[in-house]
């Protein structure tokens, strides 16, 4: 079963998006965790709102801190504007994902993110389940 690491600064908002979006779609079949690397206290509340508009519900996931083990442990693991604070160990596959942060934006703005995320994601699922 292949496993997907997300990671950004606060594990607030991006990767907690796309774990979310990741783990519906791939109906467990794609091991999925997220994490930041200078984590927030909790999950960002526009973020939330924008997956409960899709029936995701967020509120209960907790940011945790990026660690070695979280990056030794996944097959693929995608960078949201995390910089050089991302540990890189060879035979790991990164992709970064260029993303707005959604961070202090209203719900309007964060729309967007989470549509951008979810093409992504759709777009791992099929490539990591249909390869």
């Amino acid at each position: 079963m292949p496993e997907v690491l997300f990671v950004c600064v606060h594990n607030a908002g991006r990767s907690q998006m796309a774990a979310a979006l990741l783990q519906h779609y791939s109906l467990n079949r794609i091991r999925v965790r997220s994490a930041g690397s200078e984590p927030a206290e909790k999950v960002n509340p526009a973020a939330a709102q924008a997956l409960a508009e899709w029936g995701l519900d967020i509120t209960a996931e907790v940011p945790s801190k990026l660690s070695t083990a979280d990056v030794e442990a996944s097959d693929v693991v995608i960078t949201m504007g995390c910089g050089d604070t991302c540990p890189v160990f060879p035979g790991k596959r990164y992709l970064d994902w260029q993303l707005d942060d959604p961070a202090g934006q209203g719900i309007d703005a964060v729309r967007p993110i989470r549509d951008d995320i979810d093409r992504r994601v759709r777009g791992l699922v099929a490539e990591l389940l249909d390869s």
